[in-house]
């Protein structure tokens, strides 16, 4: 009885041709994969950047319900105003963060209240930071994202 026990407790492992099937599954795998996922590093961050914009949109639109207008400056967001209004200010501030973040690109948000578009613009400039732009440098405007 005890060699049986024995001989259990000594095939409870994985072969060494097991372990390297798994390993070169796992390395074909990576070879496809990989590529794939790390060529798209700018489509990434201009994914990024609308879902800032797209935050700051509401974040504004709740300041706006708080306080009766847009702010001019979007540090409002973080900064209460020292007006009479600042009673109606979201203690904390509209973001989840005590700063306006951003783009990822590590340029700052494009603000302009009253807008050219609507009520407010919000643009990033994409990767070149400057207006205009095709591909991974291509504006990011409120106005297009949905």
């Amino acid at each position: 009885m005890k060699k049986k026990a024995m001989l259990r407790l000594n095939n409870a492992g994985f072969t060494l041709i097991e372990l390297m099937v798994v390993i070169v599954i796992l390395g074909i795998l990576a070879m496809y994969i990989g590529p794939r996922i790390m060529s798209r590093p700018d489509e990434a961050k201009q994914v990024k950047a609308r879902m800032d914009i797209a935050s700051l949109e509401t974040a504004l639109k709740l300041y706006k319900l708080d306080l009766g207008s847009y702010p001019t400056d979007i540090q409002a967001l973080v900064t209460p105003p020292s007006t009479e209004n600042g009673g109606r200010w979201r203690k904390g501030g509209y973001l989840e963060k005590p700063h306006v973040p951003k783009d990822p690109w590590g340029y700052e948000y494009i603000y302009r209240s009253p807008g050219v578009n609507s009520d407010f613009d919000i643009v990033s400039y994409g990767g070149d930071g400057v207006q205009g732009g095709e591909g991974k440098d291509k504006d990011i405007n409120n106005w297009d994202v949905e």
